[in-house]
C-alpha cells in the first residue's frame, strides 16, 4: 500500500474547514492529524508520509468538524493551562480565556500555604483539577449542580488522581441552596466561578448553539440569573483576606462588579478583560473592614 504526504491531507482538511465557515481551519486541521497519528501538534513535521487508513481517518473528522461539531468532541479532551480533560457531549467545553481565571486565582493564593480552593460550577471539572495540579498542597472542593457535567467532573478527577495529582472533592449542588458547602464557611483562601452566563438572545457560533448543554451556558434574559447566587455563596464561603474571581459575559462588566461591591464585607472589586479586551471576569477580596468599595475598569 502507498504511503502518502500527510502535509497534502493536512492542506485539504484546512481547504474543506474554510469552506464550511470553521474560525481556525489550518489550526484545526492540523490538531485533527496529529490526534489522528498521535503525536502533538508540533510534531507534524517528524511524520511525512502515512498509510491511506491514517487519511482515511482523518477525512472522517474532518467532515465532521466541517459540520461544526466542536473539535474538542472529535478529539476527546479540552486544555486548561497544564492538564487535559476530557469533555463530550453534555459538558461545557473549557475555553482559553478561562485560563485568565486560574492564572489570577494562583496568583492571589501566592504565598498562603496549604490553600482551601473552591470552584463552584465546575462543569467539567477543569478549573478545580488544574488548580490541584499547580498547587499540590491545596484542598480543592468543587461544586456541580447538573448530574450529566458532574459525571464528565467525576471521569476527569479520576483521571488526574491517576496521573498523580491532589484529589479534587466533588459535590453534588446548586449555588442557589443556601446549606451549599457550609462546613467550609469562612474558610476559603480562594472562591473561582465560571457560571452560566449567557444572555438567551445572544447569537452563538454553531459549536455552541448546537453542541453545548444550555444548562452550562443560559442564564436569563440578561445572564445574570445564576451570578447573584454565586456572589452570596461565595462570600460565605471566604475566609478574611479570602478572593473571589467570577467569570461574566462582556455586557456584565459593570452588573458583575456591581453584584460584588454590593456585599459590605468584600473590597477591592476589579474587573479584568481577556486577551482580546472584553471585560472576562470580575475579583474582590473578603474583608471585616466596612470601608468604601471601589471598583476598577478594566484590570
Amino acid at each position: 500500500m502507498s504511503r502518502q504526504p500527510l502535509r497534502l491531507a493536512v492542506l485539504e482538511a484546512q481547504r474543506i474547514l474554510t469552506d464550511a465557515g470553521v474560525e481556525s481551519p489550518r489550526v484545526d486541521a492540523e490538531l485533527l492529524a496529529a490526534h489522528v497519528v498521535g503525536v502533538p501538534r508540533g510534531r507534524l513535521s517528524m511524520v511525512p508520509l502515512v498509510d491511506q487508513p491514517v487519511v482515511e481517518a482523518l477525512r472522517l473528522l474532518v467532515s465532521q468538524r466541517a459540520k461544526r461539531v466542536p473539535l474538542q468532541h472529535l478529539t476527546g479532551t479540552a486544555t486548561m493551562g497544564p492538564i487535559d480533560v476530557a469533555v463530550g457531549p453534555g459538558v461545557f467545553i473549557p475555553r482559553p480565556e478561562t485560563e485568565m481565571l486560574l492564572t489570577w486565582g494562583l496568583a492571589a493564593l501566592d504565598g498562603v500555604s496549604q490553600p482551601l480552593v473552591v470552584d463552584l460550577c465546575t462543569g467539567s471539572g477543569a478549573l478545580a483539577l488544574a488548580m490541584a495540579h499547580a498547587r499540590p498542597d491545596a484542598q480543592v472542593h468543587a461544586v456541580e449542580r447538573d448530574p450529566v457535567a458532574l459525571s464528565w467532573a467525576r471521569r476527569n478527577a479520576d483521571m488526574r488522581a491517576a496521573a498523580g495529582d491532589t484529589p479534587v472533592v466533588l459535590y453534588s449542588g446548586d449555588v442557589v441552596d443556601p446549606g451549599l458547602l457550609v462546613a467550609l464557611d469562612g474558610m476559603a483562601d480562594l472562591v473561582l466561578c465560571n457560571p452560566p452566563y449567557v444572555p438567551l438572545n445572544a447569537a452563538l457560533p454553531p459549536e455552541v448553539a448546537w453542541h453545548e448543554p444550555p444548562v452550562a451556558l443560559f442564564a436569563g434574559d440578561d445572564g445574570l440569573a445564576v451570578i447573584p447566587d454565586v456572589v452570596r455563596t461565595g462570600t460565605r464561603l471566604l475566609r478574611e483576606g479570602g478572593s473571589i474571581a467570577i467569570e461574566h459575559d462582556d455586557s456584565q462588566a459593570e452588573a458583575v462588579p456591581a453584584l460584588l461591591a454590593a456585599r459590605r464585607v468584600l473590597t477591592d472589586v476589579a474587573d479584568h478583560v481577556d486577551l482580546a479586551g472584553r471585560p472576562r471576569f470580575a475579583t474582590a477580596r473578603r474583608t471585616t473592614m466596612l470601608s468604601p468599595q471601589l471598583v476598577h475598569h478594566p484590570g
